[in-house]
């Protein structure tokens, strides 16, 4: 991310938070709460858009890539329904609005997103050290600029020279992301605060646990060399724009086994909370309509099983 897409991510959240606080101030104001909405989820695809390079390119993940492009006709979709008054989607504006507030101090304030990275690094270190790992703690230099890098050193694949294996500890690695989705979710319905809590209190560290795991599975799969061979090598050279076989085991590592099984620890975790608090449904189903048109009744279904 630049300064100018943390720039236009606050003006994202100050749109749906805008949206949302009209929406609860005064019914009276239903034309200007659409309005803000509207430019909100507009604004919301420019954002998008502009991380696509970023993601495939920079970050060379397609699935964040890809995730991204969809997102660019999703959000301008999204307006278009607000805008004609098919869909209020109160809703799931509100839980953006509120995933927005938690995640984004992380991405622009420093001592934020030091504490949050430099926590998941230590924390990830003890792990690889009960494990019988202890690679050297390094300055990611090329990076932030903190002591986030662990650094294996072993023999190139290709020239049979000393290689350093280095795997960074990034933001996106402490599970702020997906733990200020979660909370943005379960702050936008209308729940008990016990129920709320309760589920929380289940993905919060889950979450937290499983992106360790992750950091720990890539930086010891990246540093100890675990894949290889033409047909892994065949994969990740189709995919990704490198033809060095040292990295090789990190892309296929992180961008192809831990973030493909990412999607499916979210589905599970995501039916995992609709136990706890059926009514998250509600913002399921407004997803579920931008996407295919059609009405669900999801909270009715989740909320049978109680």
């Amino acid at each position: 991310m630049t300064a100018a897409t943390d720039a236009l991510a606050w003006v994202v959240v100050a749109a749906f938070a805008t949206s949302a606080l009209i929406d609860a101030a005064n019914d009276d104001h239903e034309a200007l709460r659409r309005y803000a909405a509207v430019g909100a989820w507009a604004v919301f695809g420019l954002f998008w858009g502009l991380l696509i390079e970023h993601f495939l390119f920079v970050q060379q993940s397609l699935i964040e890539g890809a995730l991204a492009a969809a997102a660019v006709p999703a959000c301008l979709y999204t307006a278009y329904l607000v805008a004609s008054g098919r869909k209020s989607l109160a809703t799931l504006t509100r839980a953006i609005a509120v995933m927005g507030l938690l995640y984004i101090p992380f991405q622009t304030i420093e001592p934020l997103r030091r504490w949050a990275i430099l926590t998941t690094t230590h924390h990830a270190a003890w792990i690889m050290g009960q494990l019988g790992y202890h690679p050297a703690i390094e300055v990611a230099t090329s990076y932030h600029g903190y002591p986030a890098k662990f650094a294996f050193h072993g023999t190139s694949v290709v020239t049979g020279e000393p290689w350093g294996f280095p795997t960074t500890v990034l933001l996106a690695c402490t599970g702020i992301g997906s733990m200020s989705i979660v909370g943005g979710l379960v702050a936008a319905v209308d729940a008990p605060m016990r129920r709320r809590l309760r589920a929380l209190g289940v993905a919060i560290p889950l979450i937290y646990g499983m992106n360790l795991v992750r950091v720990v599975f890539i930086a010891i799969a990246h540093g100890n060399q675990w894949f290889g061979g033409d047909v892994i090598e065949g994969v990740v050279f189709a995919l990704f724009p490198t033809d060095n076989p040292n990295r090789v085991s990190y892309l296929f590592a992180d961008r192809v086994l831990a973030q493909s099984l990412s999607v499916v620890v979210l589905v599970v975790l995501t039916l995992a909370l609709l136990r706890i608090v059926p009514e998250l449904g509600g913002v399921i189903e407004d997803v579920a309509f931008v996407l295919t048109g059609n009405e669900y009744d999801i909270t009715g279904r989740f909320a049978g099983d109680r």
